[in-house]
């Protein structure tokens, strides 16, 4: 049994040493155990431009999307207010006027 702290990326207790860091073998990452506990990587989530977004920004959809179930789309150049960026392949969760709650890609939005 080791002695090694649990991979902070995959949570594995399966970790070994190489040289002066520790490695995961189920995830691949490793980390120097003498740096400390850092602060948690935050979410980064970029528009279609590159640009950083952050909770709470306005951004543009660039392109007519389909939304199911609904019998319009989306239509290029809606103004979305108020974002929230979450995890996951649709990484932005908003409200969109007409349609209501909805999730987007940040590739189809650029920041306003």
């Amino acid at each position: 049994m080791s002695d090694f702290a649990p991979c902070p990326q995959c949570k594995s207790t399966f970790t070994y040493e190489i040289d002066h860091l520790l490695a995961c073998p189920e995830c691949g990452f490793e980390w120097d155990p003498k740096a400390g506990n850092e602060k948690e990587e935050a979410l980064v989530v970029k528009d279609c431009n590159g640009n950083l977004l952050q909770n709470g920004d306005s951004v543009v959809t660039i392109k007519n999307l389909p939304v199911r179930g609904a019998s319009q789309s989306i239509k290029a150049g809606t103004k979305v207010r108020n974002i929230r960026l979450v995890e996951g392949d649709h990484n932005i969760d908003c409200r969109i006027d007409g349609f209501g709650a909805m999730a987007l890609k940040s590739e189809f939005v650029k920041k306003a």
